[in-house]
C-alpha cells in the first residue's frame, strides 16, 4: 500500500466517517485547465446530466495543488470524483490526492465513485508488447484510489524526452503541443491540444457532426494503436466498445470514448445507493 496514503488515513485530521447526504456533485481535480474544460463541457453539454454541479479548480498551475489540497473536505459532497494522474504531474499532487482519498474512502464504490484519467506506463510505446505493460500500472492505482474506471487519454502520453523529467517547471509539465506520434496524422502540425480537445468535443455543433468526430477519433485511436501493437497478441476491438477491455484482474477504457455514458452511469449507482 502507499505508504503516503496509509499516513494519511491514520491521521486523526481527516475525516474517515461515511457521507451519506452527497449530491449530484462531481469534482474534477487535475492542474489541466485544458483537460479540465473537456471533462467539464462533456458532463455539461450531456442533456442527462442537467441539474448536475460540476466543481474544478480555477486558480491554475502555479496554486493548483494547494486548491486541490483545499478541496479535499468538499468533495465529500460529490458522488464522483475524477482525478488526473498523469506521471507528470502526479507527484505535485499525490499528498492532496491522498487527502482526497481518506476523506472518501469509507463511501468508495458505495455512496461515492473514483474515474482516473492517465497517461499510461512510461515504457508503453517501447516495450513492443500488447497492452500487458498496463496490468501492474493499473493495480498500483488499484492500490491508491480504489478507481471505478480507468481512462487512458492518449492525448496525455508524452516519451520521457519530451517532458521535464523533474517538476522545476509545472507549466512546461503539461504541454500545448500534441505528442509528435500523434501530430503526424493532422495536417496541421502546429495544431495544440487544446485545439484537438475543443474539435473532437464538438461543444454546439449538430448530433451527426459530432458522431463524425467520435468516429473520426475512434480511427485515429486504432491506427495508433494497430501501428504499435502486433494484433496477434492481443484483441483490440474491445479497447473500443463502452465496457473497455478486460487486462488481467483490471479494466481499461480509452479517453474520451463513452466517457460520458461511464460518468452518468456511476452517479446514477451512487444516488441509488443512498
Amino acid at each position: 500500500m502507499n505508504e503516503n496514503i496509509r499516513e494519511t488515513v491514520e491521521d486523526p485530521g481527516v475525516d474517515i466517517l461515511s457521507h451519506s447526504r452527497r449530491r449530484n456533485n462531481i469534482h474534477i481535480l487535475t492542474l489541466d485547465r485544458i483537460l479540465a474544460d473537456d471533462v467539464y463541457e462533456r458532463i455539461h453539454n450531456d442533456p442527462r446530466m442537467e441539474g448536475y454541479t460540476v466543481k474544478r479548480p480555477t486558480k491554475g498551475i502555479q496554486h493548483g495543488a494547494e486548491e486541490i489540497d483545499a478541496m479535499a473536505p468538499d468533495t465529500v459532497s460529490s458522488r464522483l470524483l475524477i482525478i488526473d494522474v498523469r506521471r507528470s504531474t502526479l507527484p505535485v499532487l499525490q499528498q492532496a490526492y491522498n487527502k482526497v482519498v481518506g476523506y472518501n474512502r469509507r463511501d468508495l464504490n458505495k455512496l461515492c465513485y473514483i474515474v482516473l484519467i492517465g497517461d499510461g506506463p512510461i515504457n508503453l510505446f517501447h516495450s513492443g508488447k500488447c497492452l500487458d505493460d498496463f496490468v501492474p500500472y493499473l493495480a498500483v492505482h488499484r492500490i491508491d484510489y480504489y478507481p471505478a474506471a480507468f481512462f487512458f487519454d492518449p492525448f496525455l502520453h508524452y516519451e520521457p524526452d519530451e517532458i521535464p523529467r523533474t517538476p522545476a517547471d509545472l507549466a512546461a509539465l503539461l504541454p500545448v503541443k500534441l505528442p509528435k506520434r500523434l501530430a503526424n496524422h493532422f495536417k496541421e502540425q502546429a495544431i495544440t491540444v487544446a485545439d484537438i480537445r475543443k474539435y473532437f468535443r464538438a461543444t454546439g455543433k449538430p448530433q451527426k457532426v459530432q458522431h463524425n468526430r467520435r468516429e473520426r477519433l475512434t480511427d485515429l485511436y486504432k491506427k495508433r494503436i494497430e501501428e504499435q501493437f502486433s494484433l496477434e497478441q492481443c484483441d483490440l476491438d474491445a479497447l473500443f466498445t463502452h465496457d473497455g477491455i478486460q487486462l488481467a484482474t483490471e479494466r481499461l477504457h480509452l479517453y474520451p470514448l463513452f466517457f460520458e455514458d461511464r460518468v452518468f452511469e456511476l452517479v446514477e449507482e451512487a444516488g441509488n445507493a443512498a
